[in-house]
């Protein structure tokens, strides 16, 4: 006999809320379960074992579309792991973007807390800075590097 899971017994087991699983099962990326008399999703061992391989996956930052696609090859054991190692290395690229960006942001961060100012918010190196993007030292936008790390 197989062991079989509810949604909130996966839930426990993995970390994952809920609504996320039922997210990724309507994503295609665990199948969606057999269900009791009374309705109750019952999951198998294998789809215990997917979803814990989705969120460190998640974890690691990869976005759903690579995930897929990684599940997939998972799943072909005897296909090529190239392409693998490439959504590694692409999400490698974008992790270091963004550390570089988070780098230049500690800088310019720093640089507004470690201010000498006078005491008096009108004179505020923190709000100036704020107040005025020119006064920054560089650029430390990080919208393009939450789309490289995002849920996608």
């Amino acid at each position: 006999m197989t062991k079989e899971y509810s949604i909130g017994q996966m839930s426990r087991r993995t970390g994952v809320k809920v609504t996320t699983i039922r997210y990724y099962e309507s994503r295609g990326l665990i199948p969606s379960p057999g269900r009791t008399q009374g309705g109750q999703r019952r999951y198998d061992e294998a789809a215990l074992e997917r979803l814990a391989f989705l969120r460190h996956a998640r974890e690691l930052g990869f976005n759903l579309d690579d995930i897929a696609e990684l599940m997939a090859l998972a799943e072909t054991p005897s296909e090529d792991c190239a392409p693998a190692y490439e959504i590694a290395r692409k999400q490698l690229a974008a992790v270091d973007r963004r550390m570089t960006i988070l780098a230049q942001l500690r800088e310019e961060l720093a640089r507004m807390a470690n201010a000498d100012d006078p005491g008096h918010a009108g004179k505020c190196r923190v709000i100036e800075v704020l107040g005025d993007h020119r006064l920054c030292i560089g650029s430390h936008d990080l919208s393009d590097s939450r789309a490289d790390l995002s849920g996608s």
